[in-house]
């Protein structure tokens, strides 16, 4: 029997994938249906079919997992920001450490164990940052609220469940300006048009506020009665920005900042420490969760007094600072110029005298360090973006054998397959994923690796 479009079928949800959809088998061939779980019979209709799988759209829910709840929140089916909302959250944890432990037993010749995720008491308005585009809807009126899944279309906030609503009253705020003043709103086909998004970063221990007015030119009208009226009613607001993004791209910041009020960053506390964070310099949005997860790398690390770190991909500098009292020299390495300069800034601040932070890109800095240097770490700490290492830089650490490597990532698939290329040196000791994003698909993961005895080389 063929599996063919707009045909309607009756499956049992055998398994969930990385994205949290349902995985379902017609006559062995996959069929993948959101928002279906695991143990369900649900009837489908068939919406897609390519040669090796198809996707399915749930018509009705036959037989109900006993972890699917009502789902709190009437937007994220269209979002996509938060697309495991109609799952007991303690059933979402056991998702993603199954998820990470079936690439581990797809990949690795070490079957580790993966721990369970490490999850948030309260997983309610986790994020300190929220980027809202503005646009007009059908009616042609200006609204602002979140990209739906895998569109440019904006759907109106009503009530995130993960954002700060602290954060969604004030851009709404701005828009009632926006709208009083009849200013315009950017036309991504035209290229016409000013408004283009509203950032709004929040300090969660210090409750400073930035607030990012992203434009399509240099000039907002009737700009410091904004920023007064803003700043009377949300004192809590440290610093207004103007930035200024003149390209037609979908990356939301441009590079020119103008500080309105303020200096152009805030302020906040993570573990035992100050941090400055800048309008375009990368912070954990869930400061929580990130401080978990950084106090367990540093532990699983084991630095010692006599040691040199190698933190790549520091950003502002948080781990390399949290590293920072245990390591003799700690080297922070990051491409974002700003980010570096930040980074200086918050060891500065905290009177940390043995981190010296690098710009650049990693792969050339950890190369002039080993080769032209010859500094060579007896701890690497990475934390890559979404695609992993380079061949490049993972050679160079396989070169220099640092008794440790803990590597911190926000995507399973190339983490597994970069620890893959380090089985041969090193024994995994650990994988332990930690839930950053609760409700979605997302999961932030650590893995500590330790350098293989002679003996066991031998073998």
């Amino acid at each position: 029997m063929s599996i063919e479009k707009n045909q309607e079928y009756v499956v049992d949800i055998i398994d969930n994938g990385f994205e949290g959809e349902g995985i379902a088998k017609i006559n062995n061939f996959t069929v993948f249906v959101p928002g279906a779980i695991k143990g369900e019979k649900i009837k489908i209709l068939i919406v897609k079919v390519l040669s090796s799988h198809a996707f399915g759209k749930i018509i009705e829910i036959i037989e109900k997992s006993k972890t699917r709840q009502e789902a709190d929140c009437i937007t994220y089916k269209r979002c996509g920001g938060c697309n495991l909302r109609h799952i007991n959250y303690e059933e979402t944890l056991k998702m993603k450490q199954n998820a990470v432990q079936s690439l581990v037993n797809k990949t690795l010749k070490c079957k580790v164990d993966v721990k369970e995720t490490i999850g948030m008491k309260v997983p309610y308005h986790y994020r300190n940052k929220a980027q809202y585009p503005i646009g007009r809807n059908k009616d042609d009126e200006p609204i602002i609220g979140v990209f739906a899944e895998r569109s440019h279309e904006i759907i109106p906030m009503k009530k995130c469940l993960i954002q700060n609503p602290i954060s969604e009253e004030i851009s709404k705020f701005v828009l009632e300006f926006i709208k009083e003043n009849n200013i315009t709103i950017y036309d991504e086909k035209t290229g016409k048009g000013l408004f283009r998004h509203i950032v709004i970063k929040i300090g969660i221990k210090t409750n400073e506020i930035m607030c990012v007015l992203v434009i399509n030119g240099r000039c907002i009208p009737r700009e410091k009665e904004l920023c007064s009226r803003l700043m009377e009613r949300y004192p809590n607001i440290k610093t207004i920005i103007k930035n200024v993004n003149t390209k037609n791209t979908n990356v939301i910041l441009g590079n020119e900042n103008i500080n309105l009020v303020g200096q152009g960053y805030i302020n906040d506390v993570l573990g035992e420490y100050n941090f400055k964070i800048s309008p375009l310099s990368f912070y954990q949005v869930n400061p929580v969760q990130a401080e978990k997860l950084y106090n367990i790398g540093v532990k699983a690390a084991k630095i010692s007094k006599q040691d040199i770190v190698f933190d790549l991909y520091c950003g502002i500098g948080t781990i390399s600072i949290f590293m920072a009292k245990y390591a003799k020299k700690v080297y922070g390495v990051e491409i974002v110029e700003q980010a570096i300069k930040d980074a200086e800034e918050n060891a500065k601040v905290n009177n940390i005298n043995n981190v010296e932070f690098i710009v650049g890109d990693t792969e050339r800095v950890i190369d002039d360090l080993i080769n032209n240097k010859n500094i060579i770490p007896d701890v690497v700490m990475v934390d890559p973006p979404r695609r992993g290492l380079d061949n490049n830089t993972i050679n160079n650490i396989l070169k220099i054998k640092p008794n440790t490597l803990v590597y911190i990532s926000c995507n399973p698939a190339t983490l597994i397959r970069d620890l893959s290329k380090f089985e041969e040196l090193y024994n995994i000791i650990e994988i332990q994923p930690v839930d950053m994003f609760p409700f979605t698909s997302h999961v932030e993961c650590i893995a500590v690796l330790c350098l293989k005895e002679t003996t066991d080389l031998l073998k």
